[in-house]
Parts: C-alpha cells; structure tokens; sequence
C-alpha cells in the first residue's frame, strides 16, 4: 500500500499568505499597548462549501486562546483583528474548517425543487443532531426542538426560514463539528511595547554641561540637570536622554575638537568609559552619586519626562575590563590592545570589546548584568551606541531577557549603518531605530524614504526615531540654512514621524558651526569640551518647539505613522502630506502638512487633497487651521493655493474642519 503520509486527508482548508508575519513568523511583530493587530490570510480549500475562519490569540503563557470570527474580503482573502492591551507578548495563529451547517444553509436559500428542499431539511435536522451531541444540555434541548422542526414541517417557506434563523445560527457557531480544522502551522507574536515605544519626544543633554555658571570649565552635576527640567518638560519633550555618565579615562584623553592631545583640564570623551573608580556600572564622580542619579530619574518623573540612558559597550584604556578580563580584548602583536579605529580614522581613547573571545558567554552575561544595574536604578529606556558593531545573537538573546522582567523598557538602536543590518537589529528586538532623515532634504529624498517607513511590511517592526541633529551630526543643511532651515527640520521630523529627537541645547540655539569645510562634526563639540549655553536668548527656538509638541499631543493624527500619505503639489520645493486618526464614529482628526523646502526663498503652488479619504465631503467648503500661526482659512474642493514665506514659517500645519450645519440653521467646524 503506498505511503500517504502521517497528515489526516480530511483537512482540506489551505492557510497561506498570513500577514502580519515577519520572516516567515521567525521574528515578532510591534505593537504599544492599546493597538490593534490586524492579521489577513488566503484561506480556501477545494469545491465551494463554506469555512468558518478563527483568529486565534492569548497574552503568551495563558492556558486558554480567545477566538474572534474573521471576515471574508473577497478572493479567499480573510481578515480579524484584536487588540493589545498588556505589555509584553501575545501569540496568534489561524484556524479554519469546512462549515457544513454553513454550507447547509447557503444552499438551502437557493435550491428550488420541492423534493431537493425537503431532502435538505432532513439533512439539516442531521447536523443539528449531531452537534446537540457536542452541546451543554440546555442547549442540546433547543438544537434538538430545531431539528425536530426541520423533520416535521412540509413548508419549503417554513424550512428556509427555520435555516436562516439567527438564534440557531448562534447555536450552531459555538458547537461547531471542528473535527478536521486545519491549523496554520505557526505560532506567530507580537511584542507589546510601552506606548511611549509608538509616539514619544526625545531631548539630549550633556549633564556635565548643565552648570549655570559663565565659564566653559564648571563641571555640571545631577543637581544642575533637575534645574533644566522644567524648560524641557515645558518644551513639550517626554524622553530625557542623557550621554555616558560614567567615568573617563586618562589615557590618550581626547582635547577639545578632538585633538590627540588633552590638556590638563580637558574633560575628554563621555564614550571613552571607564576609568580606575569604575567602569559601566560607575558614575563619574563630577556628576554626583548614584543617590544624586535616582533622585534625577525620579524629579525628571514628577514632571512626566522618562530618563533615557546611554548605552556604549566599549571602554577607555583605563576600565577595570582591562585588567580583570583582558580576554575580552584583542591584543596586537607589540602586546598592546588594539584600538578602535575606522581606518584612516583612529580612537586610541577607546578599546573595543572582543566578541570572539572563548569567554564570550561569560562576557555576554556581564554586559546584561550593566543593563540590569541601570533598571535597578530606575531607568527604563537605554540608547545603545552602535549596536551594528555587536553580534547580532547577543542583542537578540539581551533584549529578549531584559522585556521578559520588564517588558515597559525601551531599547533605541543608534545604527547608522546599512539597512539591512538596521532592520536586522529592529528585528532582533530594538524597540525604535534612527533613521537616514537627517540626511533626507529634497522632495524626492523625503517622499520615497518616508514612504518606505510607513507603508514598507517592515513598519511591523522598524519604528523610525527622527533626528534633524546628533552631537556626531551637523548636517549639511543646518551649517548654512539658518533659521528656516532649523524651523523646516524639526517640523518635519515632529510631524513625519510620531517619534522624534533632537540634541539640545545646540538645535534651539542653532548651533550650525563646522569643524572645518566638508565636515559634519561640531566646532567646539560637546563631545570634547563643555560648554555653556545662553538659554534664555531671544532668537531661541524654545517656543516654537514648544507649539510643535503642544500640536502633536492635541492631535491624535500625529502621534502615528502608517497614516501618513504624500499628495501632489505643483512645486518641487514645496512638500505636502497628511496623516489622519479616526477619532470618533462621525470624527476624522485630519492634519495637512505643507512644507517650504527652499529656506532662502519664498515658494507658492496649488495642493491637491483627497478630501473623501479625509472625512471632508468634496462638495463643501471646509476650514483649513493653522496651527503653528492660527490663522483659518476657508477651502472648496480638493485643489487650493499656498504660500510660504521661509523667514516667518517655512510650514503650514492644518488641521482640517468639515462644515456641519446645526439645526439652528447657521454653520461651525467639527
């Protein structure tokens, strides 16, 4: 006899073509708390009976799955969602089945000849039967009442009505004959993340740069952090996130502008950690202690800012690493560690860790062992400093340990590399990810990158954080824009990407110096030097930062990226999108971004909206507001004129308002 196989023949139902789904259910998909997963799949088998089709979800480690019905979209495309309302991981599969009540009933409605029909009615009442078999007993009564109707009546009118009944269909739904389901041969995840891991504002700050004093040698502390709190927490930022506060090493110090040679004063790299009073689990004693740090994490809380801490697996010359475990370093044939370097660049300040050392699990355990250091601590976000330069299996095991105790932490992966490397990291648990927008200026740059990152399937797991600066970043676009450049970039980060960031207090003030020509690195870095900034300046950015954030907490549209979408407008220096939230049944929060990508001149052209796919009815006027400027202005249809004048706001931010009619019979704006 020939080997058919261990399968059971009688699963006939096919599922295939799952989405969400990512490397074939190898990697796990993102959610925050509070959003849906919306799971498709082409389910089909062969003939033309009915299936029943169930998603199937759980938080991981419950005993029991909860099912919800899924809907047929046409072309043996099926779709169900739920939602995500804890933190940490919920699993969902797929199950489906040939329904033959279903199948039943569907064919009763269209068979005509009176013997077919009353053939069918005793096969009805058969099924009814034998899932009264599967039932609790009071409802084993009622399928049997059903059935015995089925047997009795000679009506083919009464018949299909009796088929078609509503109740019996509920009854019949719960003891369904599920013998031969066919199961999808995976178990797929979703991470649930914080929603601060959806929609959050990032502001960096140099601890050590925080004195307020009128000298550029006065070492910052702890204490001077929390006197900026207020300004930031009223810029409207959520994230805090500060450099290496650790130890620094003496040796081959970095000086001012990164020159090989420090002075006696020079404070060196924050990134060059480690020195003999400690390495990752210190802090540098010019900071203040450990008391002094929670006392940080806990007033930056009081005013609804999170500390987010940098993470750099590398040490100075002088880390304690050095000596205990000089195995976990390479070691060049002069008997010397072998330095960073970027060849023809050169970091003699700082000593890579080696990954393929024989001790690499006893390595890998001490780096979580720092991470789990800071969590005590209080801290709950950690920026890891190019994490592409670090296995990938260490992340993956790292994050997966860390989210497993605490699944509220957030982990932003500074990997400005290639992008596979990048969305290999976001996939090995990285819960946001910079992006290349910092270099991203002209309409086609922005449109087709910012296209990619919302509307690619890897927007399941790569969460875009956008940066217009970095303290290793002074983009070409700020050394010589000026002001409108400086307002244009944080604009179209705060509003293209639901999470952003910028490095302060150089962006508000608008740093835009250059080492030197062709450079993206900052005259006078604060990565070499400290530095004192005039908060309080007239020219300040604060303010204007300050609405953008307002706006994007008032509006639901903007705290979310798979919305966004690009729309025509007559003029390639000119950029316009929305993104839109469906805020109530009758209520679309839909805000339009037009922005002037030419800070040196003024641009006009004519924008053309979707207006139905934007909750406006095409056919009446609807106000566009300004938000930055507050101006109001009355639009008809979906082709209107702008203008922008880069020296006042080279960016209209509008939120759309359809006209409602009142039964007082005059007209106002929802």
């Amino acid at each position: 006899m020939p080997d058919i196989g261990a399968a059971d023949g009688r699963q006939r139902v096919i599922i295939e073509g799952v989405t969400p789904e990512v490397d074939g259910g190898r990697f796990p998909v993102k959610r925050s708390v509070g959003e849906q997963v919306v799971v498709e799949a082409d389910i089909f088998c062969d003939g033309h009976e009915v299936l029943r089709c169930l998603l199937r979800y759980r938080c991981r480690g419950a005993a029991d799955w909860q099912e919800t019905p899924m809907q047929l979209l046409g072309n043996d495309r099926w779709r169900a969602t739920f939602s995500v309302d804890e933190l940490g991981t919920y699993e969902y599969t797929l199950v489906a089945w040939v329904d033959h009540f279903l199948t039943w009933r569907h064919d009763l409605a269209r068979r005509e000849d009176e013997q077919d029909i009353a053939l069918a009615l005793l096969s009805g009442a058969a099924l009814l039967e034998a899932a009264a078999g599967r039932a609790s007993a009071a409802d084993r009564k009622r399928l049997g009442t059903y059935a015995k109707r089925l047997r009795a009546t000679g009506s083919a009118t009464e018949g299909r009505a009796l088929g078609a009944d509503a109740d019996l269909a509920r009854l019949m739904d719960v003891y369904s004959e599920r013998r031969h389901a066919s199961e999808y041969e995976r178990c797929l995840c979703v991470t649930v993340d914080p929603q601060r891991a959806r929609f959050s504002a990032w502001y960096e700050l140099f601890p050590r740069s925080a004195a307020a004093t009128d000298t550029d040698t006065a070492h910052g502390t702890f204490a001077d952090c929390e006197k900026h709190l207020p300004g930031i927490a009223a810029m409207g930022f959520d994230v805090l996130y500060l450099p290496p506060i650790h130890p620094i090493g003496s040796a081959f110090r970095k000086g001012p502008n990164n020159a090989l040679v420090a002075g006696d004063n020079d404070p060196g790299s924050p990134w060059a950690i480690g020195a003999a009073d400690g390495g990752h689990k210190a802090i540098h004693a010019q900071l203040g202690t450990l008391k002094d740090f929670r006392q940080l994490v806990k007033k930056a809380r009081e005013h609804g800012l999170e500390l987010a801490m940098d993470i750099a697996f590398q040490c100075s010359p002088d880390h304690p690493y050095v000596k205990e475990h000089p195995d976990w370093f390479r070691w060049r044939p002069d008997g010397t560690v072998q330095y960073a370097e970027n060849p023809p660049k050169k970091y003699q300040d700082i000593y890579p860790l080696d990954f393929e050392t024989e001790s690499w699990r006893e390595l890998w355990l001490e780096l979580k062992s720092v991470i789990d250091f800071w969590l005590k601590q209080g801290v709950r976000i950690f920026r890891v400093d190019n994490p592409h330069t670090k296995p990938f299996p260490m992340w993956e095991w790292l994050i997966g340990e860390v989210k497993r105790t605490h699944p509220e932490t957030i982990f932003l992966a500074e990997a400005f590399t290639r992008p596979r490397i990048m969305h290999r990291l976001a996939k090995l648990g990285f819960t946001q990810s910079y992006t290349y927008f910092t270099w991203r200026n002209t309409k086609q740059e922005l449109t087709e990158y910012l296209t990619e990152l919302s509307q690619d399937g890897s927007r399941e797991y790569f969460r875009p954080n956008l940066w217009p600066n970095t303290p290793d970043i002074l983009p070409e676009s700020l050394q010589f824009g000026g002001r409108p450049a400086f307002l244009l970039r944080v604009a179209l980060a705060a509003t293209l990407g639901a999470n952003y960031g910028i490095y302060g207090p150089a962006f508000e003030l608008m740093e835009h110096q250059p080492r030197g020509p062709g450079s993206e690195e900052y005259l006078d870095s604060e990565k070499y030097q400290i530095r004192q900034w005039d908060l309080d300046r007239s020219d300040s950015l604060r303010h204007y930062i300050a609405r953008l954030n307002r706006i994007r907490r008032d509006n639901p549209a903007l705290q979310g990226d798979w919305s966004l979408r690009f729309h025509p407008i007559d003029n390639d220096m000119l950029l316009c999108f929305s993104k839109s939230h469906q805020v109530a049944p009758d209520e679309i929060n839909t805000i339009v971004v037009v922005a002037n990508l030419d800070p040196y001149n003024p641009q006009s052209g004519w924008i053309n909206l979707p207006l139905t796919e934007l909750g406006i009815d095409p056919d009446s006027a609807y106000q566009a507001h300004d938000l930055l400027s507050d101006a109001r202005y009355l639009w008809q249809g979906p082709s209107n004129f702008v203008r922008l004048e880069p020296d006042a706001s080279p960016v209209h931010i509008l939120r759309l308002r359809r006209r409602v009619r009142s039964e007082r019979d005059f007209d106002y704006f929802l």
